[in-house]
């Protein structure tokens, strides 16, 4: 038997924890058509922001890296994203730490939690509807 044989392809499958109490009380305080805009925009930015976090990466531009990752935990705050905010604060750690491989790692996972968070969020919002 061979190595390729016990090689094993690892799930990396984010599980992520909303608020929904918090998207709930930004319905409540705006009222739906104002809420669904709101939070249409949020998904919006945040979609773009993830986008700029990994291209500042592969451009190995760390403090505008670092900049974008803070800014995307304010929009996910305001959403409720608490899995979201809570790994941008791990890519903005390993800046800060200067270590590249737990960067390169952490990354990955906030990548994989936004498609996730972003993913939820809209099925939250379409069940509020």
């Amino acid at each position: 038997m061979s190595d390729v044989d016990h090689v094993r392809v690892l799930a990396q499958e984010e599980d992520v924890l909303l608020d929904p109490d918090r998207l709930q009380s930004l319905y409540d305080q705006l009222g739906d058509v104002e809420a669904e805009d709101v939070v249409c925009r949020a998904m919006e930015e945040l979609a773009i922001r993830l986008s700029l976090v990994e291209r500042l990466y592969r451009q190995d531009r760390r403090a505008e890296m670092r900049k974008a990752a803070r800014s995307l935990t304010g929009i996910a705050e305001q959403i409720g994203m608490d899995t979201l905010c809570r790994v941008a604060g791990d890519v903005i750690y390993c800046i800060d730490a200067h270590d590249p491989v737990a960067l390169a790692a952490t990354l990955s996972r906030l990548l994989r939690t936004g498609e996730r968070s972003l993913s939820e969020i809209w099925d939250l919002q379409g069940m509020h509807l």
